[in-house]
């Protein structure tokens, strides 16, 4: 027996995250009976999101890499009417993104109705690296990019040590392009980094996920992972 979140969001209707809030909001039942967190199913046990049915044979799962563009948002639904990165793909299958990227962020995003994947990825210990490259405000000092390398307090937390490596810097337009390299995925953590040390981030792209990049796709361009590829991010969860 699997928890229930578990058992609906690897069937792949939402994020583990998502499910959990249609629990809380009282939106799941299991045999008519309205879903709790800790609740465990069984493979005949009956499930309703909304009043509508779970079917369990739905198993089917798809991968797609996508090259988010600017202005899209990281939601399958957004309550403001914005272009989501899930109406950028054709598929008849529920999906949602891997983890987000900001309205304004480009680059590489994952989407799946794999949620035991999903849920592998986004854990912290996974450790996966996650590459960017920002064009910030400024000519950034070496004693800004080794505070950086070494971690820096933002919220409540110190960032681990990453790579940051200035690539190119323009004293005419004021500013530089900074790779930066992280194993976390803290909300908006690239830019509050930058922020931390007394730069504002003008545009950030995410260059590479694990081994995963945009290579041959153009903003708003998708393409799916091959097999080989989905087994490797598999491995990397564990």
């Amino acid at each position: 027996m699997e928890r229930v979140q578990k058992v609906i969001s690897n069937l792949g209707y939402a994020s583990r995250r998502e499910v959990e809030k249609l629990i809380l909001e009282g939106k799941v039942t299991i045999n008519n009976q309205v879903a709790s967190l800790g609740d465990k199913v069984k493979d005949s046990d009956i499930i309703k999101i909304n009043g509508v049915l779970v079917d369990k044979n739905k198993n089917d799962k798809v991968y797609f890499l996508l090259n988010k563009p600017r202005g899209v948002v990281s939601t399958a639904k957004d309550e403001k009417g914005r272009k989501t990165v899930v109406s950028l793909i054709e598929t008849d299958k529920r999906i949602y993104p891997v983890g987000r990227l900001d309205y304004d962020t480009t680059g590489v995003l994952i989407l799946t109705n794999d949620g035991e994947l999903t849920n592998l990825l986004l854990h912290p210990s996974s450790n996966i690296e996650k590459v960017y490259l920002a064009k910030i405000k400024g000519i950034i000092t070496g004693s800004d990019i080794y505070k950086l390398k070494n971690g820096i307090k933002i919220d409540n937390y110190t960032t681990s040590p990453c790579y940051v490596k200035l690539k190119s810097f323009n004293k005419k337009t004021n500013t530089s392009m900074v790779e930066i390299r992280i194993h976390e995925g803290h909300n908006h953590q690239v830019k509050k980094m930058f922020e931390a040390v007394g730069y504002d981030v003008l545009k950030l792209t995410r260059l590479r996920f694990a081994f995963l990049d945009t290579t041959n796709l153009k903003p708003g361009e998708y393409r799916t992972l091959t097999p080989k590829e989905v087994k490797k991010l598999y491995s990397l969860g564990k």
